[in-house]
């Protein structure tokens, strides 16, 4: 294994010392234009899960770094809104004599607004950052209490932010048609005939991916997932246009996308948007990301703001035969850097490891392959009751070594130029206790359940997360996250609008790329997560009458046998367990140094033996 000078993430730790203080001078703010609270949401321009450094406002004004939060701030109190995924991590990161956590399972922030706002007050928002959705809810909120709601031209956090980060400038690059599948004619065709068929006359892309996916391009704007921060104007008839946050544009792109489309400065946006608002223009503005400032500039320039689905995020969705090759491809590649590592880690909990070393190992394993472009997320690794904050990210304040007896859980994703990977496995330190056996094993059921479920077409994410989660309900648990989200082709690890999950109300379609990643958590004690990523496939059912679908696991790696209780397995579900690692065993024995691959027979045998 080689070691790498630099890494994809850093080990920092986000203090909240000055959070009562920045709080302070949002207040003052806010009393100099007369304003009594301030939304500050976890979110960007284009409402990205992941931000570029100038847009972390909410990390910069309470400490919380979540993918998703938002805090309300009042002249004499103030709240952090967070789900089932960090109500551990907030408390810890966020002074909570000055922020009151309060977990969405109790209150949505439009509820807690409704019972704290006097009436008389005023709640002032960005209407970059809030989608007209999200507005329409703060209205009825302050209606509620009597209040009003308020756009501010300037954000109010940016006023105080002294060292604000500038706007990101990474450079960006065509994405080969080979990997894509598709050239950006064929793909303009497709989304202009959409438009046609819902009679829009503009669509404007909000989305950074769909930006990246519709023009074949990928840039270096935010960390950890390859996306082009920026806008592009759509029309039914004539020619699209771009609005990139970065100018270093390469070459080979500008003259890639000449023919089909010009390049315009960021600041020409709003008057081109305006210039195609004449006559009464149906504008189609994405309900996920646009902004409600946008919708306020297409009304004002006199068009018809159409808050919709951009047609690109289905078409996104679905994978193509280059992008389904590629994913298998980036997966048998991953799936060999996960399983040396896990043989490495194997040996290392018993001399106790800490979290840090571990991450850095497992990039270093995936830096051997000389293909990796980043990590898709941070990784994840918790040893012990670490391992029970969902999306802990450790630091070297927080940095623990395993310990025996406990479970080591480590969830990482990789990013390919051919593929997008995450993966999850928990591993025993020393011997674990018929507890964490039994729940680990419950948690494997529910995977089982997944990867085996079959369901006819039109079947959606929230009818099929039960699945996952029936063993754990007869003993009396559950977990307060989705079962699993989509995922991109070289773009997000997290890409809607496919989820397995009680919000996914998407079909499922041949060509969806999901994770399936049931859990259980055991505050302050331990977590337990299994994670592969699933093409949905069309099944043939001999007998059947209607058209079926079911999944193909896409990742390679072993599931911890030690943890597994064979007697809460049925025959079918240790059928398809063996089934697996003796499919990752053949899959990846062959490219293996003799060592490992000596483990990984061990480690995927037969449930029955040894």
């Amino acid at each position: 294994m080689t070691t790498s000078p630099s890494r994809f993430q850093t080990f920092d730790d986000p203090s909240h010392a000055k959070g009562p203080e920045r709080i302070e001078a949002l207040r003052a703010a806010l009393r100099e234009i007369r304003a009594d609270g301030f939304v500050v949401p976890r979110a960007d321009e284009h409402q990205s899960e992941y931000v570029p450094a100038n847009a972390e406002r909410l990390a910069w004004l309470t400490g919380f770094t979540g993918s998703a939060g938002l805090a309300v701030v009042l002249a004499d109190e103030a709240a952090l809104f967070v789900d089932g995924r960090y109500t551990l991590q907030a408390p810890e990161q966020v002074e909570t004599g000055t922020v009151t956590v309060v977990p969405l399972a109790e209150a949505t922030p439009e509820a807690w607004l409704g019972t704290h706002l006097k009436p008389g007050q005023t709640l002032a928002y960005d209407p970059w950052l809030h989608t007209p959705d999200g507005v329409a809810r703060l209205e009825r909120a302050a209606a509620k209490a009597g209040a009003s709601l308020r756009a501010v031209p300037d954000n109010l956090v940016d006023a105080i932010w002294a060292g604000r980060p500038r706007p990101p400038v990474g450079r960006v690059t065509a994405h080969p048609d080979d990997l894509a599948g598709e050239t950006r004619a064929e793909k303009l065709n497709r989304v202009r005939a959409a438009l046609a068929e819902g009679g829009i006359d503009v669509l404007v892309i909000s989305d950074p991916h769909n930006l990246a996916w519709a023009f074949n391009l990928r840039g270096a704007d935010i960390a950890h997932t390859p996306l082009a921060l920026g806008y592009a104007l759509l029309p039914r008839e004539g020619r699209p246009a771009l609005y990139l946050t970065s100018q270093l544009v390469d070459a080979d792109l500008c003259a890639a996308l000449e023919p089909l489309a010009d390049l315009r400065p960021r600041s020409a946006f709003a008057e081109d948007l305006a210039n195609l608002c004449n006559n009464a223009a149906r504008v189609r503005l994405d309900a996920a990301t646009g902004a409600a400032a946008l919708k306020d500039r297409v009304e004002a320039a006199g068009g018809v703001a159409d808050v919709g689905a951009d047609p690109v995020t289905a078409m996104k969705a679905v994978k193509n035969a280059a992008e389904i090759a590629g994913t298998r491809a980036a997966h048998h590649r991953d799936g060999l850097a996960v399983t040396r590592f896990l043989a490495w880690l194997d040996g290392a909990v018993t001399d106790g490891v800490s979290e840090i070393a571990a991450v850095e190992a497992l990039e270093d394993f995936r830096r051997e392959s000389g293909l990796l472009r980043d990590v898709s997320f941070p990784t994840i690794a918790g040893s012990g009751p670490n391992g029970a904050i969902v999306h802990y990210r450790v630091t070297r304040a927080t940095d623990r070594k395993a310990r025996p007896g406990e479970l080591f859980l480590i969830d990482s994703g990789a990013q390919y130029a051919d593929g997008t990977t995450d993966i999850t496995r928990t591993v025993a330190v020393g011997t674990p206790t018929e507890k964490m056996r039994d729940r680990f094993t419950r948690v494997l059921k529910g995977h089982i359940a997944i990867a085996r479920a079959v369901f006819p077409e039109g079947t959606t994410g929230a009818q099929i997360d039960a699945l996952a989660r029936i063993s754990l309900w007869e003993a009396g648990l559950d977990y307060d996250h989705g079962t699993g989200h989509g995922v991109g082709a070289f773009l997000s690890v997290h890409e809607g609008p496919q989820r397995i999950a009680k919000t996914g109300t998407v079909a499922l379609k041949p060509g969806m790329i999901l994770s399936n990643e049931p859990g259980y958590y055991r505050s302050r004690a331990y977590g337990i997560r299994i994670e592969n990523l699933i093409l949905v496939e069309e099944r043939a059912i001999p007998g059947g009458d209607r058209p079926m679908l079911g999944f193909e696991t896409l990742t390679l790696a072993p599931i911890d046998r030690r943890l597994i209780d064979p007697a809460l397995l049925g025959p079918a579900e240790t059928e398809w367990l063996d089934a697996y690692h003796a499919r990752v065993h053949a899959a990846l024995s062959p490219d293996l140094d003799e060592e490992t691959r000596d483990w990984l027979a061990a480690a995927t045998q037969p449930l029955g033996a040894g």
